[in-house]
Parts: structure tokens; sequence; C-alpha cells
């Protein structure tokens, strides 16, 4: 490992889990990873990713810094990945709940900002 890790701090990728910040239900979007902003906001546009390894990456980081399995950004981030490895319809609704969340932690002011 060519990172020091604290034991507040540690990861096993480039992106930082904090552990005195887990599950705190409560997140600042200026805590978020450039990478997780990017990949999260991707999920909440017109053409989210397909690549189930980088919507299981910010699932990740949102179940550690989130509200855990109970996590908007969580929960989508797992429905898109059903969605891209069944190929089955998403559940819209979550979708919404997704959205409805991002306006609440601080991504964007309205829904409409996000897609």
């Amino acid at each position: 490992m060519s990172q020091q890790q604290r034991p507040d701090n540690v990861s096993i990728d480039d992106i930082p889990v904090d552990i005195d910040n887990t599950q705190s239900a409560e997140v600042d979007p200026a805590d978020v990873p450039d990478e997780i902003e990017s990949i999260t906001r991707g999920l909440a546009g017109e053409q989210p990713t397909t690549n189930p390894i980088v919507v299981l990456k910010a699932a990740r980081w949102w179940y550690i810094h989130g509200k855990g399995g109970t996590d908007p950004a969580f929960q989508w981030a797992i429905e898109w990945a059903r969605h891209l490895a069944t190929d089955t319809p998403s559940d819209v609704e979550r979708f919404d709940e997704f959205l409805d969340y991002l306006v609440t932690v601080g991504f964007a002011d309205e829904r409409h900002e996000l897609r």
C-alpha cells in the first residue's frame, strides 16, 4: 500500500472511508468525494453509467456515509445495478426518492436541475 492509513480514515481503493462519519444520516455535499459526486450525478442524469462496478462503488460510499441500507442514493444505485445485471425495468418510485434525496442533501435546489 502506497498510502498511509489512519485508524479513522481507511480505504480499499482511492475513495477514503471516514470511520468517524459513517452512517451519520447527514451528508454534507462538500464531504462527498469528487468521483462519488460525479457518479451520483450521473445516476440522476439522462444517460447514467452502464458499468455496474462503477455504480456499486457509489452504492458502497452512500451505504457507509449515508443512512446505511435505507439511504436513497444507496438504494437507487443498487436498483440501477440490478437493472443493468438483469435488464429488467427499474423502480420509478425509487428513482423519484433518489432525486428528492439529492435535493435534500444539497446537490441541487430542484429535481429538474439534476436531469
